[in-house]
């Protein structure tokens, strides 16, 4: 019996020991990431996209992170977090003793400080600033850092988890600037050796991190222009890992049997949504506009021709798996109708077609499709005639924070695993959209839900949210995706690698 079962665990081994062993050819060696994701600044105060994020998280460090699948923040840079006795207006945070840059220097509370009173003071037209709309000040002592809050707000160890909460060191950035050249002074599990902007990161591990992960193998990320030239890349061999896009008909034909790779496919919480600009001399000023819009839409045929099923059909701004979710534009519209398009611009007032121009940006994912099919389907009756324009990522995001597109599509990776992401950013006054909306309701809405701790308790508020933004259509929700992640089969760690937190964990990948 020893014997036979001897054997047998020499079988298992044989059969998939090698998924835990490391490779002694390949111990120590960089792995190579490739994805279309942009990086619009390296300075925390200056950058609010997933690409930008993605690389934050890896070499900088914030107070709290997520581990995988977790909903809740857990301590990095800090010791302990939590809110004084019971308040949701007043956030403490004790640092670590044994964090220090990369010059030396103790990190402190006052680095925490500065760092977030920089994001604040200097506003970036495309950073992160809002995200802080409910912190009126910050006070610093020691290791002890103590956020105050003008008005509850139970989201707040979310957002502190944040790329925006990335700490930099104080005497390496400007107080009240965005600061310039290619150099990082952070404290996360990688340091960056090397950058050219819109090609590569140079990764290294960081042998002064201290906190909740565990540093892994170098790392570089290369930057591709479009899905197109991330596929050419991965089929000639010159990335161990593609992320963040390859094409919508290479992902629908990936096959977790194909020898030579590995494919992780999840749910994800990224979104997609159409935004327009409600201003008064907008052409998508009036809301019946808008809601004819909203009737002509076809989210299935989109989903099925442009993405190959890579991605789901989506009638709400929360998406589904997060509290709240609903199906209010479903209700609302749903089914395609011309007809009563029609009534609502006769209505209106407005002259037919309705004009306007329509903003993607290049190279992300399968925009450029997207944009061709919605303009069919929004001409097809008629009604509208659409200008689609496609512009650099940067150019773009400066764009619509400008007020210069009538309608953008734009994806959202989700800042942290609640409702309160895909509201208060997108809908709320003052959103990172800049779609010019504005409602009380809304407002009221978005206040309500973050004087709860349990979060399950916001649904309802979420629910009404969605209700009247489905009624106002400042936003038309288009999809939600799958997350996909493929590596070569002497790569593991791909399945941790995102889960819809932000964060990017590229520590996670290894040679197998």
């Amino acid at each position: 019996m020893r014997i036979l079962l001897t054997l047998l665990v020499l079988a298992v081994i044989g059969a998939g020991g090698w998924q835990l062993l490391p490779s002694k050819g390949n111990s120590g060696a960089t792995i190579t990431v490739g994805t279309t994701d942009t990086v619009t600044s390296l300075d925390p105060a200056g950058a609010y996209d997933a690409g930008s994020w993605a690389l934050f998280s890896n070499v900088f460090q914030s107070l709290l992170t997520y581990q995988p699948g977790d909903v809740s923040p857990v301590p990095d840079a800090a010791r302990s977090c939590s809110f004084v006795k019971g308040s949701l207006t007043t956030y403490t945070c004790e640092l670590r003793e044994d964090l220090t840059f990369g010059d030396g220097a103790q990190v402190t509370a006052a680095d925490v400080k500065f760092s977030f009173d920089r994001v604040r003071r200097i506003h970036a037209d495309v950073g992160p600033a809002s995200l802080f709309s409910t912190l009126r000040s910050v006070s610093a002592k020691g290791l002890t850092v103590t956020f105050h809050l003008g008005s509850p707000d139970a989201t707040f160890p979310f957002k502190v988890a944040t790329g925006a909460g990335s700490i930099v060191e104080r005497t390496r950035y400007p107080a009240d600037a965005l600061r310039t050249g290619d150099g990082v002074d952070g404290t996360g599990p990688y340091e960056l050796t090397g950058y050219a902007k819109g090609k590569k990161a140079e990764l290294s591990p960081n042998a002064r991190y201290r906190g909740a992960v565990a540093t892994g193998a170098p790392v570089r990320l290369r930057y591709y222009a479009d899905p197109e030239a991330l596929e050419k890349a991965w089929r000639a061999k010159e990335v161990d890992a593609a992320t963040r896009q390859l094409p919508p008909a290479t992902l629908a034909a990936l096959n977790a049997s194909d020898p030579g790779q590995r494919v992780t496919e999840a749910d994800s919480s990224e979104t997609r949504n159409l935004y327009f600009d409600t201003r008064s001399g907008s052409p998508l000023h009036d809301r019946d506009v808008r809601r004819a819009m909203a009737w002509l839409i076809d989210r299935e045929q989109l989903a099925s021709t442009v993405y190959h099923g890579t991605v789901e059909p989506l009638y709400s701004l929360v998406p589904a798996g997060i509290t709240g979710h609903t199906t209010s534009f479903f209700d609302d519209y749903p089914n395609r109708s011309p007809v009563k398009a029609r009534r609502l611009l006769e209505k209106a007032g407005v002259s037919i077609p309705v004009t306007f121009t329509y903003g993607y940006g290049l190279g992300s994912g399968a925009a450029a499709a997207e944009a061709a099919e919605l303009k069919r389907q929004l001409e097809a009756s008629g009604l509208f005639k659409v200008d689609v324009k496609g512009y650099e990522w940067t150019g773009f995001q400066k764009r619509w924070a400008a007020g210069k597109l009538d309608a953008y599509a734009v994806g959202w990776v989700p800042d942290y695993p609640d409702p309160d992401t895909f509201t208060a950013p997108l809908v709320g006054t003052g959103s990172t959209m800049n779609t010019g909306y504005s409602d009380k309701a809304v407002d009221g809405y978005i206040a309500d839900s973050r004087q709860f701790a349990d979060r399950s308790r916001s649904a309802d508020d979420f629910r009404a949210l969605q209700r009247a933004v489905a009624d106002d259509v400042p936003v038309v929700p288009l999809w939600q995706r799958k997350e996909y992640v493929v590596t070569t089969d002497d790569v593991g760690g791909g399945q941790y690698l995102a889960d819809g937190n932000g964060v990017f964990r590229l520590w996670k990948l290894d040679w197998i």
